[in-house]
């Protein structure tokens, strides 16, 4: 998955990437935990994102949402898989929490597709 970072101070957020650069012990920890339960069970990659994407968008994080959107992207999800998610938290999380998380899916899909058409 593109949870690998090669320069996490540069690559993440702000507040994260002072935290891997104050503290890499701390942040390679974080990582390893993340990579092994990556590896816990028989999940595809794919699965795997939209399910962190779930998690993200019934936490209520915006910066969860964004991250995942934007590496289900790289990874070739179709945006309409991202927002399915939102629609889909709809009975579990709420009627205004998943607006709230289509909007913010919406925020990095958008962008993408209006970066690829002002590319065309």
């Amino acid at each position: 998955m593109a949870d690998d970072l090669e320069n996490p101070a540069e690559e993440l957020p702000a507040t994260a990437g002072d935290l891997a650069a104050e503290y890499p012990d701390v942040w390679d920890a974080y990582a390893d935990l993340g990579a092994a339960a990556a590896e816990a069970g028989p999940i595809d990659d794919e699965t795997k994102r939209l399910v962190k994407l779930g998690m993200a968008v019934a936490v209520q994080s915006e910066g969860a949402v964004h991250s995942h959107v934007r590496r289900g992207l790289e990874e070739d999800i179709p945006p309409e898989a991202l927002k399915q998610v939102a629609v889909l938290s709809i009975p579990t999380a709420g009627f205004p929490q998943a607006m709230a998380a289509l909007s913010w899916i919406a925020d990095i899909t958008d962008d993408d597709r209006e970066t690829t058409q002002e590319q065309s």
